[in-house]
């Protein structure tokens, strides 16, 4: 597994991964989004965000826009140990990061906690 910056061959790796049933879900933003919305949002964000990359394919994303981590991964590598990886290797860039957790959002709460993040609320950051 390696984490790469972000490069315009993997905005719509991206798109499509933020617009999937399952992972949609997970974010507080529900609505989804339109392949211009999301080139107009790369344009301004594209160096906030990393590519986690297995056997030369993409398999998650991980990025940090005001100091809040959003992180993703492909339904067919989760549970492997990828999104952990991301944050760990994002955590070492942006130790002072915080993830905003939905409540109902089980995956990820459990996995920030096991990346050594302390929950607040719903609030999740390094101590």
């Amino acid at each position: 597994m390696e984490l790469i910056p972000n490069k315009k061959m993997y905005w719509e790796f991206i798109r499509t991964l933020r617009n999937m049933g399952g992972v949609r879900q997970g974010f507080v933003e529900q609505k989804n989004i339109s392949k211009e919305n999301h080139e107009e949002y790369m344009l301004v964000y594209e160096k906030c965000f990393y590519i986690c990359i297995v056997d030369n394919s993409p398999v998650g994303y991980i990025g940090i826009i005001n100091n809040d981590i959003r992180v993703a991964t492909h339904p067919d590598y989760q549970g492997q140990g990828v999104g952990k990886f991301m944050v760990n290797e994002i955590a070492k860039k942006y130790p002072s990061a915080i993830a905003k957790v939905k409540i109902e959002n089980k995956a990820s709460m459990k996995l920030f906690e096991s990346c050594g993040y302390k929950k607040e609320y719903y609030l999740y950051g390094r101590k």
